[in-house]
């Protein structure tokens, strides 16, 4: 068996899309995935999971409908199943969210920014 890390900075070298999570590693059900994000995505939830934001690079702000979480690099966020949220980024941010494979990123939501799923990197 080979043992090698995973290299976010490469991993983000390899992509320039926005809005398109890409999946960077599995651990039992769930998938570690990257983004490069920046301007509004759409409200939406995920009625069976939490999901997890980790901030790589920039500033990510979390809109809810009652106020906002605003995350920096190095910083991360919950937010709990069934919680409508809105993330905002002003200027490009790179972020890792975990997740159960087969999340979909707009919930159930279909949009222009709706991603595929599985999507390695």
């Amino acid at each position: 068996m080979k043992y090698s890390p995973v290299n976010f900075n490469n991993k983000f070298l390899k992509f320039d899309e926005q809005w398109q999570p890409k999946v960077i590693a599995e651990m039992n059900d769930y998938q570690f995935k990257i983004a490069r994000v920046e301007g509004e995505f759409v409200w939406h939830d995920h009625p069976d999971t939490d999901e997890t934001f980790i901030i790589i690079e920039g500033t990510l702000d979390l809109e809810f409908r009652d106020g906002k979480v605003t995350l920096n690099a190095g910083e991360m966020f919950v937010v709990p199943k069934g919680v409508e949220h809105k993330p905002v980024a002003k200027s490009e941010c790179k972020i890792m969210m975990i997740e159960p494979k087969g999340t979909k990123n707009t919930g159930d939501v279909q949009s222009d920014l709706t991603a595929d799923n599985d999507v390695w990197v």
